[in-house]
C-alpha cells in the first residue's frame, strides 16, 4: 500500500494504470472522471453482515440478494461482500446456501459466505436462538459448501465444542475458522486453529485479570484476525481504541454485522426468526440483547479513524487490504495495475461521494 498525493487511474473492468498525473498521457478513448480534491481509495470489503434494506440473506431470493448487495455498492461503497448467516434450521441453512449461491453467480461483488453458526455456545448465543445450536459437524459444513458452490469462506464457531478434525478440514478446503459466539478459554483456544474473532469484545469469553478469554486470544495473538462493529455502541469507544493500539491497523478488519433493518425506518424487524426493535440506531431482542446493527460501511469507515485516530492509509487496511490478503481476494483490497477497478471516492470529510465495481459506475 502507499499513497498518490496527485494521481490518476486509467481502468476498464481491470487497472491498467496507475501513476502521478506528471506522467499521465490522454488517449483519445479516454473518459475523464474529474475528482480534484477528493480521496480515491479501494472499495470496502465486508466479510460479516446479514443484511440490509428490507432483504436477510437467509431469507432472501437471488434477486433479493442481487438486489441488497447493489444497494450497499452505492450507499455504503462496498464492493466485496461476504453474506453472512445466522444459527437456523440445516433446511434453512442449505436454502440460503443455495440463493447465496445463485445471486453470486451474476453479481461478482458477493466474494463468499460467512458461516455464523449453528456450531456455537450456548453460553454466548448473543442474537441467535438457541434451539438451533449444533456440535461443530464438519459433515454438514461440507455439504452446506458443495451446495454453494464452494464459496463458504470463514466459519464462526466455538472452539472448546470443536473437533480437531473440524478444524482441519477448514483449513483443507480454504475456510477461515473463526472464534466466535464462544465461551473458549485462552489456553483452549492456543490449543485450537482458530485464525480469526468473530466481532472482538461482542458475544464471547471477555478479557479477565486471570482469564484472557477470547478477546485477550484475538488481542494477543498473532496471525489472528479481529473484526470489530465500529458504531460505538456494540462497542465503546475506547475499547476500539484499545483493540487498535493492540493490535494495529494490520490485524483489525471493520465489519458492519449488519442486519435487515439497515437502511430502513427504525421500529420492528427480524433477525433469525426473531423480533427485533431498532430504536436510536441501535437493534435489540426482546430481551434487550443487541442483535446486530444498521451500521453502514461508510460510518465505520468513519468511526474508526475518529474513535481511535488513525490514518486514512490505516483505515483503508482495516476496511480492505487485510481482508484481501486474509481471504486471498488477490484482485481486491489494492489499487494497483491488474486489480479489479474497484474505488469508493471520498470528499475532504470522508462522505462518500461514488463507488466504482468492477470498472462501472454505481447508481442505485
Amino acid at each position: 500500500m502507499g499513497v498518490i498525493e496527485n494521481g490518476y487511474v486509467r481502468y476498464g473492468e481491470r487497472i491498467s494504470e496507475v501513476g502521478e498525473m506528471r506522467e499521465y498521457v490522454p488517449e483519445e478513448e479516454d473518459e475523464v472522471i474529474d475528482v480534484e480534491g477528493k480521496y480515491v481509495i479501494p472499495g470496502f470489503i465486508d466479510v460479516h453482515s446479514h443484511g440490509g434494506y428490507g432483504y436477510d440473506s437467509m431469507d432472501a431470493s437471488p434477486e433479493e440478494i442481487d438486489r441488497m448487495v447493489h444497494l450497499m455498492a452505492a450507499r455504503e461503497g462496498i464492493t466485496s461482500y461476504f453474506c453472512t448467516t445466522m444459527t437456523q434450521t440445516y433446511d434453512n441453512i442449505e436454502r440460503a446456501m443455495v440463493n447465496i449461491r445463485k445471486a453470486a453467480e451474476k453479481n461478482p461483488v458477493i466474494q463468499g459466505i460467512h458461516l455464523e453458526g449453528p456450531f456455537i455456545s450456548v453460553n454466548y448465543k448473543g442474537a441467535q436462538d438457541p434451539s438451533y445450536i449444533k456440535t461443530p459437524d464438519e459433515k454438514a459444513l461440507a455439504h452446506w459448501n458443495e451446495l454453494s458452490g464452494n464459496r463458504i469462506r470463514i466459519v464462526t464457531y466455538a472452539p472448546e465444542e470443536a473437533s480437531e478434525e473440524f478444524e482441519n478440514w477448514c483449513l483443507a478446503n480454504r475456510i477461515v475458522p473463526s472464534a466466535g459466539h464462544s465461551n473458549a478459554t485462552y489456553d483452549e483456544l492456543c490449543a485450537s486453529r482458530a485464525r480469526h474473532v468473530t466481532h472482538l469484545y461482542n458475544a464471547q469469553k471477555g478479557l479477565n485479570h486471570r482469564e484472557p478469554g477470547v478477546t485477550g486470544y484475538g488481542l494477543l495473538t498473532d496471525g489472528v484476525n479481529a473484526e470489530l462493529i465500529c458504531d460505538g455502541i456494540h462497542i465503546r469507544p475506547q475499547m476500539i481504541a484499545l483493540a487498535y493500539r493492540v493490535k494495529g491497523c494490520g490485524g483489525i478488519e471493520l465489519i458492519t454485522d449488519s442486519m435487515r433493518a439497515k437502511g430502513m425506518p427504525e421500529g420492528k424487524s427480524e433477525l433469525g426468526g426473531q423480533t427485533v426493535y431498532v430504536k436510536n440506531g441501535t437493534a435489540r431482542l426482546e430481551d434487550g440483547t443487541i442483535a446486530g446493527s444498521v451500521l453502514t460501511y461508510i460510518n465505520a469507515f468513519r468511526n474508526i479513524m475518529k474513535f481511535t485516530g488513525a490514518s486514512l492509509e490505516d483505515a483503508v487496511r482495516m476496511s480492505s487490504g487485510n481482508q484481501a490478503r486474509e481471504f486471498g481476494l488477490t484482485q481486491k483490497g489494492e489499487i494497483r495495475t491488474g486489480r479489479d477497478a474497484d474505488f469508493v471516492i471520498l470528499d475532504e470529510e470522508y462522505e462518500l461521494k461514488g463507488t466504482i465495481s468492477m470498472g462501472e459506475i454505481v447508481k442505485e
